[in-house]
């Protein structure tokens, strides 16, 4: 993944200022950060990081959206996560030394800061509230993967579809029961994303339609009623 040319300081540290762990930080704070970042241009579907490649660096999304897949020995593909402008990945090599657990590929054209695993230890132990904002960040990775892996456990297909399209709908609350996505995942990605097939995730929201609690048009999906939707899925939770 080539370097894009220098970007000045004064940009990257407003760049830098919209990745959530760097938020509450200030401007002198911004501008050591940047001085150890590099800068990449990524196409659509270019990978950035290969599953066991032994590259150390953090990214921070700056711009665009990127996806983290791992693939089973059978070439089957599992959907870890999609992550936006904001964001940050690779931080867990960066942290225990191993290899990388997963892939990662854009999904769109993107604009990422890189980091050293070095630099970035250092900021870590430099900065309280970077320190901080790393240790909620890894806190809620464990908790999303401890309810996913619940989730796997317990639920029948139909249900773990149903509760991966209101973790979607939540990112993308358009009112105080509805929601909008777009573009909408596409059939194959959310059975990628639940380990199960595009014809399971077809009924299923040929279902919800019936019930008008989804509603797809063109590339978009409106979700329109999160409460009836968290009711199904949280009854179902609550029988187990």
């Amino acid at each position: 993944m080539p370097i894009t040319r220098q970007i000045s300081v004064e940009r990257a540290c407003a760049m830098l200022s919209t990745i959530k762990e760097f938020q509450t930080l200030s401007s002198p704070d911004l501008v050591e950060i940047a001085s150890a970042c590099h800068w990449h241009r990524c196409d659509e579907d270019e990978e950035i990081i290969r599953f066991h490649d032994q590259s150390n660096s953090v990214f921070f999304i700056a711009q665009g959206e990127i996806r983290v897949t791992y693939h089973s020995l059978s070439g089957h593909e599992v959907i870890l996560c999609d992550l936006a402008s904001g964001e940050m990945f690779g931080e867990l090599t960066a942290i225990d030394g191993k290899s990388r657990s997963a892939t990662v590929l854009a999904k769109t054209s993107a604009l990422l800061a890189s980091m050293t695993a070095v630099n970035f230890m250092n900021i870590i132990f430099s900065n309280r509230y970077v320190a901080e904002a790393i240790l909620k960040r890894l806190v809620s990775e464990v908790r999303r993967l401890t309810e996913r892996v619940y989730d796997f456990s317990t639920l029948a297909v139909s249900n773990r579809i149903q509760a991966e399209l209101l973790r979607i709908a939540k990112k993308n609350m358009t009112g105080p029961n509805t929601a909008f996505i777009s573009p909408a995942p596409t059939h194959f990605d959310i059975a990628n994303l639940v380990s199960t097939h595009r014809e399971a995730v077809t009924r299923e929201l040929s279902s919800l339609s019936k019930n008008k609690i989804v509603l797809r048009e063109g590339h978009d999906l409106h979700i329109l009623d999160i409460e009836k939707l968290t009711n199904m899925v949280n009854m179902v939770r609550g029988s187990i």
